[in-house]
């Protein structure tokens, strides 16, 4: 989403990547198109997965790693960039950073998108994590040594949720509330422009076939189900009320799952059978490519987005779904920033609840949601807030991104005279 604006403040993107056929799960060909002509990319090599399967080593981050390190080098040596960033799930990648600013002396900054060491799993009533609990406790053991290794000579440190941020400076004592940003991926406005050129055909649902089509797209989880709870039992309420205008509505749950094939897990669906409304409700548990997703959004009559019950999720699904312009009804925590940018840019409703609360309690106000959404003709379009939306776009958060980056190169440059 950067890509397309770094030109504008003065930085040129360099990409190191892996072969994406070394790649397990969804691979979009969509995404290439969406990358600037011109931009300098090379391509890293990966040990086969036949030949480390033997050892128990699947993850692609492991079985590339020196052939990164090594192409990095080179592109270090050559190039002599003057900055290296980080914005990957694939931790394994990261300590590279250090590495390269040991060897090197360039300084990095690790953008995380995720939490790297986490004990989400290990919680009470937590979902079971993919791969096992055995797995999950062995690759945060590595986190727990390798995260320390990589932020020692950090740079910076970027972070979609603030909350994240706070766990790194309470952990590592070099790091400060000066080193961190707290930076959500951007609304992504090239790619809807983009997209009817594409001609994506969605697989989800037929658009035309007189049904009302409401659509979340992304993870479920237990976490999800005080959300998806008041939501259901509104349905169930209204529907015994009024049954008729609910004949032609469908409820489709897209990409719920993290895990691939038969590790994936339903955890909408059973809800949606527990309060009788499983005959409106699809559970499409894998992930769907990325311009797919977003014309699955802009195909739909109307976008929900449910909500965890950790006060920190942010949902940065939250701008395609603005983008889509389509009636939108969140169901989230009232501490989360999905609240506030709903309610600042008149892009959706929302109705907010407690850790403590019980389904019961949100029907008052969630039938109204309800309703409300039924009455949308096909069509509508929300009376959105663009200008109040505009500090969102992809644009202005590529702007302090490279606010970061420039304060980076500054502080480098102050230290080398010193």
């Amino acid at each position: 989403m950067s890509l397309s604006f770094f030109n504008e403040f003065a930085w040129e993107p360099l990409i190191l990547k892996i072969n994406p056929n070394e790649q397990e799960g969804i691979k979009d060909e969509a995404l290439e198109k969406s990358i600037p002509h011109g931009t300098k990319i090379w391509q890293a090599g990966c040990l086969y997965k036949s030949w480390t399967r033997w050892f128990g080593v699947n993850s692609v981050g492991l079985r590339s790693l020196f052939h990164v390190a090594q192409l990095g080098r080179k592109i270090i040596e050559t190039a002599k960039p003057d900055l290296i960033y980080f914005s990957t799930t694939m931790f394994m990648m990261m300590p590279l950073g250090r590495y390269w600013y040991i060897k090197h002396g360039i300084p990095y900054i690790i953008d995380f998108q995720d939490p790297w060491l986490s004990n989400y799993y290990f919680h009470l009533n937590s979902a079971k994590p993919p791969g096992g609990y055995f797995k999950y406790w062995v690759s945060q053991l590595i986190a727990k040594h390798l995260e320390s290794f990589t932020l020692h000579n950090v740079s910076h440190i970027i972070s979609v949720s603030p909350e994240y941020p706070k766990t790194l400076i309470q952990r590592y004592p070099w790091i400060n509330e000066d080193k961190c940003t707290v930076l959500p991926f951007g609304a992504p406005e090239k790619d809807f422009e983009q997209l009817p050129t594409l001609k994506i055909q969605q697989r989800i649902f037929n658009p035309n076939d007189g049904n009302r089509h409401w659509v979340y797209v992304g993870r479920g989880g237990n976490d999800m189900a005080l959300a998806l709870k008041s939501l259901f039992l509104g349905i169930q309420s209204a529907r015994l009320q009024n049954p008729e205008p609910w004949q032609s509505v469908k409820l489709h749950f897209v990409g719920t799952s993290y895990a691939s094939d038969n590790r994936a897990v339903k955890t909408v669906e059973p809800i949606a059978q527990e309060l009788g409304v499983a005959d409106l409700v699809e559970e499409h548990l894998h992930r769907i490519p990325y311009f797919e997703a977003l014309q699955t959004l802009v195909d739909s009559d109307a976008i929900l987005l449910i909500g965890s019950q950790d006060p920190s999720y942010t949902a940065s699904k939250l701008y395609p779904c603005i983008l889509a312009k389509k009636p939108i009804f969140a169901i989230f925590h009232q501490q989360s920033s999905v609240v506030e940018i709903l309610n600042q840019c008149h892009a959706g409703r929302v109705v907010t609840f407690r850790e403590s609360d019980h389904p019961n309690e949100l029907l008052p106000r969630i039938i109204p949601q309800l309703q409300w959404l039924l009455s949308m003709p096909k069509g509508y379009q929300p009376d959105t807030d663009w200008k109040a939306f505009q500090p969102y776009t992809a644009k202005e958060m590529t702007r302090r991104q490279c606010a970061v980056f420039d304060q980076v190169l500054m502080a480098t440059s102050q230290d080398k005279l010193l």
